[in-house]
């Protein structure tokens, strides 16, 4: 005891030798086993500050703050005498991460395509439902085809939600705001000079109009001149994506995790809190549309977690038009990484490739999705694609509920060949949900229905 003592006061001595501290908060990701006391053990000697736990009731993982460098002030063989004295694992700064976005120079046809149709109980334009991503994947032909609609909850940590939106009200659970660390996930909050108004389909009288470079949507001239500008370079973001899922899968419930602002960009911490409370939180499919440059310890350990619970993790391959390596996508054995293809079946040119980041691609230009205010847009990008087969997952899900993201893999790997750099393919819902209930071979090309036989 006496021997452990004064190694601790060695260990004290040594993280508190580091040079001046900065005057600005440092933030750093702390993973324990030993749980809260060791945290605060370590900050005792360190002079950090434990702001909260990242897991909930697990409490094995921590964000602390530092005016000092915690980091670089490890010296050699400094960690391995914390993990024998306070049980720490891993410590790693917790780092800024961006939307790399893609930038969109036309509006495509769908989204003038303001006819009004029923869609599973809720109005949607005809754009949304009928454009040629949905025939591309052949949706209707799956959820017509084996009388699916989609089940489960599929969590979508991203920008958080249109809470309002109408078609997607009907499906929307109570989420969770990590950048405000507080309940509800709305979009709006970050841009105060909008409302949140309960809308009406009446928005859709408006013509789309590019906004932001990176997306066009039906809105108002005012709204428009709002978010033409660099804090809300993201805003909608959040809301297409959840749309999409709703589009794949429209009965599946949808919880909304706001781990990102509007200006796209949001915490390593945030991701990693985002994935613990989606386990605990009962989802069973996540969907993550964005990527990190360099492996982490703290989401390794989030997404192994989730998997250990059964959830089907996917997510964007990235836009960087590479083959190195993204994460969580890169972690390959865990998650479906989904790269993004054209409405000609091609490469698209930003989308990042090969196997290491890729399981499978999906359609990913000029897809049409909901948009805050109650209406739709359009945008392009791997962020657009991973939703489509995060929806075809709780496809899967509904069709036979044994459903692991092993078996889920393997149904979504019987996709339309292209090329080699796109591993398995392109997603055929249809051929998934074949192969699923079957299980095994592709089903072909056979079997049709046109795409409202609703």
């Amino acid at each position: 005891m006496k021997r452990s003592l004064q190694m601790f006061v060695i260990l004290a001595l040594m993280l508190t030798a580091g040079g001046r501290p900065a005057a600005a908060q440092n933030r750093y990701i702390v993973r324990t086993n030993r749980g809260l006391n060791s945290v605060l053990g370590l900050c005792l000697s360190a002079g950090c500050q434990v702001q909260g736990t990242l897991d909930g009731p697990i409490g094995q993982t921590y964000l602390v703050t530092s005016t000092g460098n915690l980091v670089s002030n490890l010296l050699n063989g400094t960690l391995n005498l914390l993990d024998t004295l306070l049980g720490i694992q891993s410590i790693e700064p917790d780092r800024l991460l961006a939307f790399p976005q893609v930038p969109l120079s036309n509006i495509p046809a769908a989204l003038n395509d303001h006819l009004p149709v029923n869609y599973y109980g809720t109005v949607v334009i005809h754009g949304y439902v009928a454009q040629p991503a949905t025939q591309i994947i052949r949706l209707s032909d799956a959820q017509q085809g084996f009388n699916l609609s989609g089940t489960g909850i599929v969590a979508v940590i991203d920008t958080g939600v249109d809470t309002n939106h109408p078609v997607l009200v009907p499906v929307l659970l109570p989420g969770y705001d990590f950048t405000r660390n507080q309940p509800g996930a709305s979009e709006f909050l970050d841009v105060p000079q909008l409302q949140d108004p309960t809308t009406t389909q009446g928005s859709q009288v408006e013509q789309p109009v590019l906004v932001q470079q990176s997306s066009a949507a039906i809105l108002d001239q005012s709204s428009a001149a709002i978010l033409d500008g660099g804090p809300y370079s993201a805003f909608g973001h959040g809301t297409m994506t959840t749309g999409l899922v709703h589009l794949v899968a429209p009965r599946a419930k949808i919880l909304p995790l706001k781990a990102f602002t509007s200006n796209g960009t949001g915490y390593l911490s945030n991701i990693v809190a985002a994935l613990y409370y989606a386990v605990q939180h009962q989802a069973n499919v996540v969907n993550m549309s964005f990527d990190v440059a360099t492996s982490s310890a703290a989401l390794n350990q989030a997404i192994s977690y989730a998997n250990q619970n059964g959830l089907i993790l996917v997510a964007a391959a990235g836009n960087e038009s590479t083959s190195a390596p993204v994460y969580p996508a890169a972690l390959n054995s865990s998650v479906m990484g989904i790269a993004s293809t054209s409405d000609a079946d091609q490469l698209s040119s930003f989308s990042n490739y090969g196997s290491t980041d890729v399981w499978v691609a999906a359609p990913g230009e000029y897809v049409v999705s909901t948009y805050p205010g109650g209406t739709y847009a359009s945008a392009s990008g791997t962020s657009f694609s991973s939703p489509l087969v995060a929806g075809t997952a709780a496809l899967l899900l509904q069709a036979k509920p044994a459903l692991t993201q092993s078996s889920a893999s393997s149904a979504i790997s019987h996709a339309i060949q292209l090329t080699p750099n796109l591993n398995h393919g392109r997603l055929d819902a249809y051929d998934a949900v074949s192969a699923w209930l079957n299980g095994s071979g592709s089903s072909g090309n056979q079997g049709s229905c046109s795409l409202l036989c609703l």
